[in-house]
């Protein structure tokens, strides 16, 4: 019997994301480390769960992404979110990714971390018309340890969420958001000029060969 071998690909994607962990958690020191890392369990059942939620086996995508929740500690990523290339999740309880969240490629979440909607109150409509309930993240984001972005706002490339913000309108490119500046109500969307308390950031290290994909 012929033994059954990963693809080119698949090793490929299996040893990117084991560099990413080594390269951002300063604690994981080699690649057979990283393996015991909980973003590649996160990764594992959440591809998992989203090949079968495109293929509209919604019940089994659920049953594989509840399963990652439980052994992750509580990453509770919906098969139906959007994510791509060199995703990193450092720690990882608590967090939550919505159904309709896109997230870019070299993105870094930090522990409870949310990504969600309004609520149900304020978004049936979108939810039947399909429109996306939740946040969509640029390349290069990385969003710190308790914060929470609602809504179908945008961040883009390479802003930087600080631990404990709340953001509910859109972040412009490079900007780091403090948590005292929490974007509230009908705030305008933080942009650059908004200094001394937001600040463009250098480009993220890892920036190359950026693709989005499910």
């Amino acid at each position: 019997m012929s033994r059954v071998r990963a693809s080119p690909s698949l090793r490929r994607r299996i040893g990117e994301t084991l560099d990413v962990i080594v390269a951002r958690d300063p604690s994981v020191r080699s690649r057979a480390e990283a393996l015991l890392h909980p973003t590649v369990l996160t990764l594992l059942g959440y591809r998992t769960g989203n090949f079968l939620y495109r293929h509209r086996r919604y019940l089994i995508a659920r049953l594989v992404c509840t399963a990652t929740k439980v052994l992750t500690g509580g990453i509770d990523i919906h098969p139906g979110a959007r994510i791509g290339r060199r995703f990193f999740v450092d720690h990882g309880s608590g967090v939550v990714v919505g159904e309709t969240a896109v997230i870019g490629d070299d993105v870094s979440l930090f522990h409870q971390v949310t990504l969600g909607s309004f609520g149900w109150w304020h978004e049936q409509e979108h939810a039947r018309r399909g429109a996306r309930r939740h946040p969509r993240l640029g390349n290069g984001v990385t969003v710190g340890a308790g914060a929470t972005l609602l809504g179908p706002i945008t961040v883009s490339d390479d802003a930087l969420i600080g631990a404990m913000s709340l953001v509910l309108s859109d972040v412009a490119k490079g900007v780091h958001v403090r948590a005292p500046e929490a974007v509230a109500g009908h705030a305008p969307a933080l942009a650059p000029q908004d200094s001394p308390r937001t600040e463009p950031q250098p480009p993220h290290r890892n920036g190359s060969e950026r693709t989005h994909e499910s």
